[in-house]
């Protein structure tokens, strides 16, 4: 930290340029990211349900569409004039080159369960190659085929169709949030630094580092599928970091120069104090966020890799282009000041007073805090999880109507049926366990190469569809179709009932399809789970330790976010199960269940920043405990000289991130929501009532550790 402390100031001309020169550069490649960028992500490629998928594909050369089309005539489906305009619209499918293959009730055999129940309207799927960006393909025929065909109604459902819509309105999302965010946190940015200079120096931190973030992501899109969130990611973490590095470093750098340090020493002395704090925030912050590579499904691994490039760049620009460009500034910092009553050293304030009136009934305030958070924490007994499909898009979305139409109008969901794979059944035996699936309440009917069932019994002896399609090499092919919601808690119920059915005699079966994705999603997070959890503890623990010397207040600052992660996840519970707040949120649709995945997004983000507030705080308590103060006094001081910072840092982050509920996806809206929520609950009841309570409770018990602790503290730890 010395030599990076005498580089800045040296070199500080060369430092600055020669940073932004190499982030504008990255550019080139970072823009490329975003036509690379996917939807999707949430199924775990190492399970049983994607071994059935490649199974498909390599032996049954049989692939699941990735656009399904309906087709409303307004007139029976089978009346000639319907059959016309179904071959011409086949006809304007296949001159697409990027189709490559069609299926549909016509090709099919007139099968029953491909026309809807009024029987006039009718399936078409459509398989796309994989080489190609097929949401740009959807989005396409979405705008050919969104004012209808030939006098029939034309609607497109699918996971590929979601994407398009995603990609256009998370485009247009980030564009108002942003819009919206940077002119109020701008001004509160003046508000808390006093001057357009001084304002403007975390916006060029974030800036560098959102900018310098998607060349990571473009690397990242080069060797694995890279989730499209991963931009709101970025934008929302590079912003807030950029904001509380600055903030910190910023309000030290003014309060050394008023100490008496000249412009240079200054900058040295706030590298080595508030850059080291910055230091291991950022470190702590991007293994909190790495830990979600350890899930197996790409939406979070992408969510790893850019959180940890972000918190990466933001630590770079915090640590190199601002200290040299607040060397080259000096007390120009202060120029153009527009609000006087901005950010000041003072030893005494409203920060003190409030931390010495809590350790003077500290027992008081714990019981009435932790009841008020506990009471946050109730709310989510009985939470339900699920995974986002459709409906985390508008209701008068074009796809959302045409999912609905399958739900409403549609007796099975054929287009996402239960695929099964029964390695070396006989026929009989084949029989035999197609009765048992069919006669499960939510199976519609069943098909084999022996026949076609409903309700346990054979209803045909010969299978409508291609019979070709259900042997391949030792595998016999069952498709099962179901009437439920395939991502939520009804497919997975239905893929453990299916899974328990005995299958005696048959050398292994296979279940896959899209409520067999789903299970096996939320059992790959449920068993990678415990994993996560204790590689965050872990690290965390080892690094506020070698930041305090304490083994206390590195287990009581993981108590603490836990319990404000829980009473988090309970208001989003509150919100978007019980369908709350829409007046201030926007309409959503409410579907009883809350996205897993994002749930542990919003989880994982929260725990880092929840940390990096954590840090702030104890680096100035520990500051002045080491200075001589006893352990009530450190508290006051610190909490005086970091509660500014924080709840300055706090309300621009979550500005950052609240004006995501602007968007029309329910999911960003609960990120945005979430976030902002956490941040602030940490800022003050975490930070200013709870940090304080306890830590005159503990007193000096507060610095404990073991004596070969202490050693390995004195040789490895961070001390100013």
């Amino acid at each position: 930290m010395k030599r990076l402390a005498k580089l800045v100031t040296t070199r500080s001309k060369s430092v600055l340029y020669g940073f932004i020169a190499l982030v504008a550069l990255s550019t080139i490649f970072g823009i490329q990211s975003f036509g690379a960028l996917k939807g999707g992500g949430y199924e775990d490629p190492t399970s049983d349900s994607a071994r059935v998928t490649s199974l498909l594909s390599t032996e049954f050369k049989i692939d699941q569409p990735e656009l399904v089309a309906i087709i409303d005539f307004g007139r029976s489906a089978d009346d000639p004039l319907s059959a016309t305009v179904a071959t011409a619209f086949t006809d304007r499918l296949n001159e697409y080159p990027e189709v490559e293959k069609l299926d549909s009730y016509y090709s099919s055999g007139k099968a029953p369960s491909l026309k809807s129940i009024d029987g006039t309207a009718v399936y078409f799927f459509v398989n796309l190659d994989d080489k190609i960006n097929q949401a740009q393909v959807a989005t396409a025929m979405q705008d050919e085929f969104g004012s209808g065909f030939n006098g029939a109604s034309v609607y497109l459902a699918g996971m590929v169709a979601v994407t398009s819509e995603l990609n256009a309105m998370i485009s247009t999302d980030l564009a108002l949030a942003e819009t919206i965010a940077l002119p109020i946190m701008l001004i509160l940015m003046i508000f808390v630094f006093g001057s357009l200079i001084a304002a403007g120096l975390p916006l060029m931190v974030g800036a560098l580092s959102i900018i310098g973030s998607f060349f990571f992501v473009w690397v990242a899109t080069l060797f694995t599928d890279t989730s499209v969130f991963s931009a709101n990611l970025i934008t929302g973490m590079g912003l807030g970091l950029g904001i509380d590095y600055a903030l910190l470093m910023v309000n030290r750098f003014r309060e050394e120069r008023e100490a008496g340090s000249n412009v240079s020493e200054a900058v040295e002395k706030m590298v080595l104090t508030a850059g080291r704090t910055v230091l291991f925030s950022g470190m702590t912050v991007a293994i909190v966020l790495g830990s979600m590579a350890i899930f197996p499904q790409y939406f979070l691994k992408s969510m790893a890799y850019a959180g940890v490039a972000v918190v990466g760049l933001s630590l770079a620009s915090a640590l190199f282009a601002l200290p040299a460009a607040l060397n080259l500034l000096g007390d120009r910092v202060n120029k153009f000041t527009l609000y006087k009553g901005a950010l000041k050293h003072q030893d005494e304030g409203i920060w003190a007073d409030i931390a010495r009136s809590v350790m003077q009934k500290p027992i008081r305030v714990l019981l009435v805090s932790v009841l008020a958070l506990g009471s946050l924490v109730a709310l989510g007994n009985g939470v339900q999880f699920g995974q986002v499909d459709d409906r985390i898009l508008p209701r008068d979305n074009r796809v959302v109507a045409a999912s609905n139409i399958i739900r409403e109008r549609f007796e099975g969901r054929e287009a996402n049926p239960v695929e099964v794979l029964a390695k070396g059944a006989s026929d009989d035996q084949v029989v035999e366990y197609a009765k048992a699936l069919s006669a499960d309440a939510s199976i519609k009917s069943v098909r084999t190469s022996e026949g076609y069932f409903e309700d346990g019994e054979q209803i045909a002896p010969a299978n409508p569809f291609d019979p070709t399609k259900y042997a391949a090499g030792d595998y016999r092919r069952i498709v099962a179709i179901h009437d439920v919601e395939s991502r939520g808690t009804s497919g997975l119920e239905l893929t453990d009932r299916l899974r328990a059915i005995d299958t005696a005699g048959i050398d292994q079966v296979l279940i896959g399809g899209g409520a067999a994705v789903y299970t096996d999603s939320q059992k790959g997070i449920e068993h990678n789970l415990p994993t996560v959890l204790l590689w965050i503890v872990l690290s965390t623990l080892v690094l506020l330790f070698l930041f305090t010397g304490s083994f206390i207040l590195p287990i009581k600052a993981v108590l603490l976010n836990f319990l404000s992660l829980g009473a988090t996840i309970g208001f989003l519970s509150w919100v978007f199960i019980g369908g709350h707040l829409q007046f201030l949120l926007g309409d959503f649709q409410v579907t009883g269940t809350i996205d897993t995945s994002s749930l542990v997004l919003i989880a994982v983000i929260t725990f880092g920043l929840s940390m990096d507030y954590e840090l702030f705080l104890l680096s100035r308590i520990k500051e002045q405990h080491d200075a001589g103060l006893s352990t009530t006094e450190s508290v006051a001081m610190g909490l005086q000289k970091s509660g500014r910072i924080i709840t300055a840092a706090a309300l621009v982050l979550a500005v950052s991130f609240f004006a995501f509920v602007t968007s029309g996806v329910s999911i960003m809206k609960m990120m945005g929501l979430g976030i902002a929520f956490a941040v602030l609950l940490d800022a003050t009841i975490i930070r200013a009532l709870l940090v304080p309570a306890l830590m005159r409770l503990f007193g000096n018990l507060n610095w404990w550790a073991p004596k070969w602790a202490k050693k390995i503290y004195r040789k490895i730890g961070l001390e100013h």
